[in-house]
């Protein structure tokens, strides 16, 4: 009688200079997550991995890859593009924040409101979305989450090992505790 072979998805892309991150950078416990800014499910998860970034302050840091899932969400790249439009403007977060508190206003309109509601150069951001200036970065983790076996959003990663439980704010603080005593 054979066992079958469990194996566990690892993180083949590893973190650096430029993802983005939020928490302490010698934190450790990392978190990657791969998500698509049209998602529900990220949407649903996105409180409790503040939360979880509140509660477990310089324990843990949450890195955010673009995974979008265009023939789904038809807008979820312009919004990861214009995610990175602001990040280079230093300003990702609060986009980040923004997309995933309006992500019922994803559209052209809408979310060139966002922009100039961040403060951020609205016609500027909507000029690098329409000519895709970003495109090549939100392609970049795309490709690095199929390397990693991301086959839906959200995917998260702890400590580079893929992480299949749930995403409430209680299985989120176990993994990362359990994460933190290895």
């Amino acid at each position: 009688m054979t066992t079958p072979l469990q194996v566990t998805a690892r993180l083949r892309t590893p973190v650096t200079g430029s993802d983005h991150v939020r928490g302490a950078a010698d934190a450790p416990v990392t978190i990657v997550e791969y998500g698509d800014f049209q998602c529900h499910y990220c949407g649903a998860a996105y409180p409790n991995l503040t939360e979880l970034l509140r509660q477990r302050e310089g324990t843990v840091r949450l890195v955010y890859r673009y995974f979008p899932i265009a023939n789904v969400h038809p807008y979820a790249e312009s919004a990861a593009e214009a995610a990175e439009a602001a990040g280079v403007r230093g300003r990702f977060w609060e986009m980040h924040d923004w997309l995933y508190e309006h992500q019922d206003q994803l559209d052209p309109v809408h979310l060139s409101l966002g922009v100039e509601q961040l403060g951020m150069p609205p016609d500027d951001i909507d000029a690098e979305v329409e000519r895709h200036a970003h495109a090549d970065r939100v392609r970049r983790d795309f490709v690095g989450g199929i390397r990693s076996g991301v086959n839906g959003t959200p995917t998260l990663f702890v400590n580079d090992a893929r992480h299949d439980g749930g995403y409430a704010l209680p299985d989120l603080l176990a993994a990362v505790d359990a994460a933190a005593d290895t």
